[in-house]
């Protein structure tokens, strides 16, 4: 796409310039691209978003990222919430990646993705990211909406933008959090000491806003207080649910990134040793996810179950503490 610098747009700041004459696209997908080297100026490549434009200038940018990593078709089984010719709704199961990153290049759900769909998902994130919007963690389960085509992406990616898809979340935590039913609201940025981790941070990094509801809080023999949280994410912020816990003085079960190092037993028991091994990872569930639909205009909300060894977990627990 190429758009003509009119006098009425002399001076305007470059991302500003492009989301003004796109419309659907959000600043932030506009600097994307603009960081990928995707937008020029008369032939010349810009790599700043705040560059200034000038009257009389053409200013040329394209989707397709080029990208020297090439994303490989793998089959995979997908488990499809909802379809249709704009969205796909997915359950991501625990244990797999969105996307490809160091160690993991094949067993993705982008090459998933790929496979099924080939080149019919939007390329706005680039090569290796078909249709991918947003992320969850490797090891969280649950709801993803992917985006079929570049109108529904930007749509969608406008809403996350501004916080207004409904995301809520179940997870299992040590202890019980106070008070049960709150608002969680600081930044998160990178752990100084171990950048592959998150921190909270009073004054510096996103904002991030955490809406928490105790459901349950199980008090069984021999086991640590244990709770059922509902969250609901204002934002979205990487590891997010998993850092306001720590930031609250509690972790998910199974969190090994995030977790509690001394909980202490009385007495182990047998069946929720088995069961809480066979989390392997975090008990946090992606259960509900609403938004307004990208080319229907109208509210959707989709919902899935909590996985097999979650369930179990808790059936469990309210079995114990009955």
């Amino acid at each position: 796409m190429k758009f003509l610098v009119k006098p009425k747009d002399q001076g305007m700041r470059l991302d500003i310039f492009l989301s003004g004459k796109i419309g659907n696209l959000t600043r932030s997908y506009i600097k994307k691209i603009i960081d990928t080297g995707n937008v020029k100026k008369n032939k010349m490549i810009l790599n700043s978003p705040s560059t200034k434009v000038k009257t009389g200038e053409i200013i040329s940018i394209n989707f397709t990222k080029q990208e020297e990593q090439k994303l490989i078709p793998k089959k995979i089984k997908l488990d499809i919430n909802y379809e249709d010719k704009d969205i796909l709704i997915i359950n991501k199961p625990k244990g797999m990646v969105v996307h490809p990153g160091a160690g993991n290049y094949e067993n993705t759900l982008a090459n998933a993705l790929v496979y099924k769909y080939k080149s019919n998902l939007s390329n706005i994130n680039g090569v290796v990211r078909p249709g991918i919007v947003h992320r969850i963690d490797k090891d969280t389960s649950g709801l993803l909406v992917i985006a079929k085509n570049n109108l529904s992406h930007s749509i969608l990616g406008k809403q996350f933008s501004e916080h207004t898809i409904e995301r809520k979340y179940l997870c299992l935590i040590w202890g019980v959090i106070r008070p049960l039913k709150g608002r969680i609201e600081n930044y998160i940025s990178r752990n100084k000491k171990n950048r592959q981790l998150m921190a909270t941070n009073e004054f510096h990094g996103k904002k991030a806003i955490t809406n928490y509801t105790t459901l349950k809080v199980f008090n069984c023999k021999n086991i640590p207080k244990i709770s059922l949280l509902e969250c609901r994410l204002e934002t979205g912020r990487t590891h997010q649910i998993r850092v306001h816990m720590k930031y609250k003085g509690t972790s998910l079960l199974g969190d090994t990134q995030y977790g509690k190092k001394n909980i202490k037993f009385k007495k182990i028991n047998e069946d929720f040793l088995r069961h809480f091994t066979a989390l392997k990872g975090q008990a946090l569930h992606a259960k509900n996810l609403g938004f307004i639909h990208p080319t229907k205009n109208k509210w959707v909300n989709f919902q899935t179950e909590l996985p097999k060894e979650f369930r179990k977990l808790l059936d469990l627990l309210k079995n114990l503490s009955s």
